[in-house]
């Protein structure tokens, strides 16, 4: 990865519009966003050293027909264990961020944004050395759950269990260097995105 070149992390909750500031980056300069998601999918592939590492540990049962991952088995495993949860994540972690490492030195772009949901639930600076910056796009908590309860078709009691998963507010604003309050128009993201865009190829 080129030294020089602002490295940026980008979270937030869920129902935020994290993916709305993403794909905002992305159309300005092509190329600049590294997706933790699509990162986490990918070391899982069939055929790869992650995968083969999964079922060394939990076992063929969380291999689907196909051959892929089979996510709900895996989930139903770890899902009420934490010490099996660390296990995955000590698997999976760190070829995640060697994948996204990888992605963000071919990038064409002036800067690249890393696009990590969990940051703050995954270590957060300390877990992701490579990171220059933290932007955290916030919302408060109600307008997350009227969100949810609009996207996802759930009712107020899931969509507080689903905001309640993640870390909360005051953890994830504590990382960050830029924050985008994001309670107004995609024009107004658009508009904050483009300030930060000035920021960031001065940097």
């Amino acid at each position: 990865m080129d030294p020089r070149r602002l490295v940026i992390g980008l979270t937030g909750g869920v129902a935020s519009g994290k993916s709305t500031v993403a794909r905002a980056f992305e159309a300005r300069h092509p190329g600049s966003v590294v997706d933790a998601d699509l990162a986490a999918r990918a070391v899982v592939e069939p055929g790869s050293e992650g995968l083969a590492a999964v079922v060394d540990h939990f076992g063929p049962g969380v291999v689907a027909p196909d051959g892929r991952l089979d996510r709900a088995a895996l989930r139903a495993q770890v899902f009420a264990d934490p010490a099996a949860r660390k296990t995955l994540e000590g698997l999976l972690h760190p070829r995640i961020r060697a994948w996204m490492a990888e992605r963000a030195a071919a990038s064409p772009a002036p800067y690249v944004v890393m696009d990590i949901p969990l940051l703050a639930e995954g270590g957060g600076r300390a877990a992701w050395p490579m990171l220059d910056r933290i932007l955290v796009v916030d919302v408060p908590v109600e307008v997350q759950r009227t969100r949810l309860m609009a996207r996802d078709g759930v009712d107020a009691a899931l969509a507080e269990r689903m905001i309640a998963a993640q870390a909360a507010r005051a953890p994830r604003l504590a990382l960050a260097d830029d924050v985008i309050v994001n309670l107004g128009s995609p024009r107004d993201v658009e508009n904050v995105v483009e300030r930060l865009d000035g920021r960031y190829r001065r940097a």
